[in-house]
């Protein structure tokens, strides 16, 4: 029986304690069992129910003794997981091109799908390197970098062994939009001629001469160009919740607008023909659902439709399969069906992972799979659809690391002060019980709009590794539960969504492993808004705040933000208000730089001196601001750092300085 508990609580080695306890516990069972069975006997019940009662007794008294040992990571352990992204199939469909940070920073790999063997492309130690894609005329890579997180990313093409900047300049951002029918050519839009407007160009890949096909002048943002190079489509932000969509003649220069009600609008992609071209709207209904667009006629046509958002959706290169991603409740959930005969492919043998992307190799024979879980950081993995083959291109999981030994995020929803209902996921470390409580943390994401999903978070897991509850709240205004909850926070910031977090924290105190004593809050980027938010104007609510890279002066960085965000201008003002109007009061009122004397509690503040979003003096100031008032604040800042912290070591350093912080301050 012993070993029995031992092999089911996954004990990998039960001390003699242990084992006393449990038969000590076993002793006592039986006495009771005998009792029982006595009682039983006089009652005139079944013996068989009688031997039940006994295993089970002895199952659930030995095992409330034998608790499963969880593993507690150094954060170079676990940073030594490493990060992939891309994963792009090679014309023939014999290699696959990806980035991984294994090496300390993003560089650029490529695999043989036929042997197996890897190739470090790249080996770069000071800037990041994102895989883009091979040209499929030469074979050539293309990746993408900028210089030391300013966000001005370049695209650069790799040519007899030497990179070369296609897109130069210093304030230059741009990026790759696909390649020309004739393959000899690539589209990719820059901002070179005006730093507020992206315009369209096209590059001869062998020559490398460049021509612009469209001048921006009204901060159009493109969504796809058709395979017979003649049309464009581009939309135009004019709020939060309504956008206009126009196709446009690039041979004609006629515009004609797709766009018919007042909505929100996302552009999906045409048919291998040409002939329909597909969007998602949320016109009629919460979410976004998948529509049709004759060219010629102008008809329209509902594709597919769910209770939360179509977020993406695609044709592979024949149009012989249609990809559909769902974000269901802060979960994706991908759909691939094939037109001939609307079945669906299953992807069988990833133990659980969810699949978080997948693109098609050009002959249609292959997928291209990103798949991980709350536990894991995920990896790339190819998968053959004739054969059903599946096969693992990374493995970014540090072998010393026990998953089991980490935890899985549980969707969860609690009431906030108006009744309204607020989604969350839960990170609950597996040693929290009544008799052993421990302190937590509301979470709160970036945005304003974005949303907490169920995925790997390495600061998360390290910190839950290390006893600490995490409540990452999805407040209102949050993007995935339908257009009426995402408005709800529109010129509310800092009002009615820090009380949605403080009730998150109210959640919390109601759990009984949670210590009520000892709640944080912690975020980066909005989320660090609304961390010094919390400070600021709920001074007594959290015991402890982590802001990473928060806006904590809105008139400011509403004034700042970088040239390139023109298309989103005008719906980021409708949202927070305009700083150059009398909405410059309110934004006076909630940015907690203006109130720090109210801050009491501890501080720590994480920033990167070339953030282009939330300017170094942002932290700068809020850090003096609240020492000023007596407040303990710990600063780090990283000098070649932007908006989010890339390098394994910043990230190393940074999260581990939190966890200290927090064991300091909190624990």
């Amino acid at each position: 029986l012993l070993i029995f508990i031992r092999d089911r609580t996954k004990i990998k080695s039960p001390s003699k304690n242990e084992v006393n306890v449990c038969l000590f516990q076993i002793v006592v069972s039986l006495g009771m069992f005998k009792i029982d069975f006595i009682l039983c006997k006089e009652k005139h019940l079944n013996m068989k129910n009688s031997l039940k009662l006994l295993l089970a007794l002895l199952i659930v008294v030995s095992c409330s003794q034998v608790e499963t040992e969880t593993q507690q990571y150094s954060i170079e352990t676990l940073m030594s997981n490493n990060r992939s992204s891309g994963g792009y199939f090679s014309k023939d469909g014999g290699k696959l091109l990806y980035s991984s940070d294994k090496s300390g920073i993003f560089n650029v790999y490529e695999v043989d799908l036929n042997t197996d063997k890897e190739t470090q492309v790249t080996g770069s130690t000071e800037e990041s390197y994102f895989a883009q894609g091979y040209s499929p005329l030469t074979g050539e890579i293309v990746y993408s970098a900028d210089k030391g997180g300013n966000e001005n990313s370049h695209l650069y093409l790799i040519r007899e062994g030497e990179s070369i900047d296609l897109t130069p300049g210093e304030r230059t951002k741009a990026s790759l939009l696909g390649w020309t029918k004739n393959e000899k050519q690539m589209y990719f839009q820059s901002n070179s001629r005006n730093p507020k407007y992206f315009d369209l160009y096209k590059i001869d890949i062998e020559t490398l001469e460049t021509v612009m096909l469209f001048k921006n002048n009204k901060a159009y943002t493109y969504s796809s160009i058709s395979n017979n190079d003649k049309s464009l489509i581009f939309d135009l932000s004019l709020s939060r919740s309504i956008d206009k969509m126009f196709i446009y003649n690039l041979e004609t220069k006629q515009q004609v607008e797709i766009s018919n009600q007042n909505a929100n609008y996302w552009g999906q992609g045409f048919d291998k023909d040409d002939k329909n071209y597909y969007y998602t709207t949320n016109y009629e209904g919460e979410f976004h659902y998948l529509m049709s667009y004759n060219i010629e006629s102008g008809n329209r046509g509902l594709v597919y439709k769910t209770d939360w958002d179509v977020v993406n959706s695609y044709l592979s290169k024949n149009d012989t399969y249609r990809v559909i991603a769902v974000n269901e409740d802060a979960k994706n959930k991908i759909i691939v069906k094939n037109n001939k005969d609307s079945s669906l492919i299953k992807v069988k043998g990833l133990n659980k992972m969810n699949i978080n992307s997948l693109s098609f190799s050009d002959d249609e024979k292959m997928m291209r799979l990103s798949a991980g879980s709350s536990n894991s950081p995920g990896d790339i993995y190819t998968y053959n659809i004739l054969t059903a083959e599946l096969k693992k291109i990374t493995s970014n999981l540090n072998s010393n690391v026990d998953p089991s030994d980490l935890v899985s995020g549980e969707v969860i929803r609690y009431k906030s002060f108006d009744g309204l209902e607020i989604p969350a996921i839960l990170y609950k470390p597996h040693a929290a019980k009544r008799e052993a409580k421990v302190p937590a943390l509301v979470w709160v994401h970036g945005g304003p709009g974005g949303q907490s999903r169920i995925g790997y978070r390495s600061l998360i897991q390290y910190l839950v590794n290390h006893g600490y509850a995490v409540l990452a709240v999805n407040n209102r205004g949050s993007g995935g539960y339908g257009k009426t909850f995402y408005a709800l926070d529109d010129k509310n910031h800092g009002e009615n969504d820090l009380q949605d977090c403080v009730w998150g924290k109210h959640w919390l105190e109601k759990q009984d492993y949670i210590d009520s004593e000892k709640i944080g809050i912690i975020g980066g980027s909005y989320g660090g808004f609304m961390t010094m938010a919390a400070m600021s104007f709920e001074p007594d609510a959290f015991k402890v705040g982590v802001n990473i890279y928060g806006v904590t002066n809105w008139i400011r960085t509403l004034r700042s933000i970088p040239p390139y965000w023109e298309a989103s201008r005008n719906q980021l003002y409708k949202e927070m208000g305009d700083p150059y109007s009398r909405d410059s009061i309110r934004l006076y009122n909630i940015s907690p730089l203006f109130h720090a004397k109210n801050i009491k509690n501890p501080v720590m503040v994480l920033q990167g001196a070339n953030d282009p979003r939330v300017l170094q003096i942002e932290s700068d100031e809020i850090v003096q601001a609240a020492r000023d008032a007596g407040a303990h604040v710990e600063y780090l800042l990283f000098e070649d750092a932007g908006h989010g912290f890339v390098k394994k070591q910043q990230q190393i350093e940074g999260n581990e300085k939190i966890l200290t912080f927090l064991n300091n301050y909190l624990k």
